[in-house]
């Protein structure tokens, strides 16, 4: 469960990890896991503390697909796009997802219940296609068990 933003919590996060070696990653994965996502507001203090520029610490928060930039939803639901899941069946469960939930890949429902996202190997390739709802790994995704998943997601 994360925590709504707050600066003064997120110049504690920054401060307690300035002082490790690499400091940027260990900081960035710990506002991820704290805030469900990095707010822009923390770029320029990372940067000052760790004497880099705004556009270093922007730079390594997009290229990593992990660092949400805005808060996601309650539930994550991660549908395997990888080619083993894509040769059984992943393509037309990935376009049942986005149709039912009114969303594409990397998008928050408008309620905030699921945001869904692309993955690229749950490593369930023997029981494709795969999903994952929070941190649940689901192998033999179906169109009724992925309508399961989104309700449980919605509920």
């Amino acid at each position: 469960m994360t925590t709504p933003y707050s600066r003064e919590r997120a110049v504690e996060i920054i401060a307690a990890h300035a002082h490790v070696d690499g400091p940027l990653l260990p900081m960035l994965h710990a506002l991820n896991a704290e805030f469900g996502h990095v707010p822009d507001e923390v770029v320029p203090v990372i940067a000052a503390t760790l004497n880099l520029t705004r556009a270093e610490v922007h730079g390594v928060v997009t290229f990593y697909h992990d660092f949400k930039r805005e808060p996601g939803g309650r539930h994550v639901l991660k549908l395997c796009r990888a080619e083993a899941c894509q040769a059984a069946g992943g393509d037309a469960i990935a376009a049942r997802a986005e149709a039912k939930l009114k969303i594409t890949m990397g998008e928050t429902a408008p309620d905030k219940s699921v945001t869904l996202e692309a993955v690229y190997c749950l490593g369930l390739c023997a029981v494709g296609p795969a999903a994952m709802l929070d941190e649940r790994v689901i192998g033999r995704i179906d169109d009724v068990r992925l309508d399961r998943l989104i309700a449980e997601a919605r509920a």
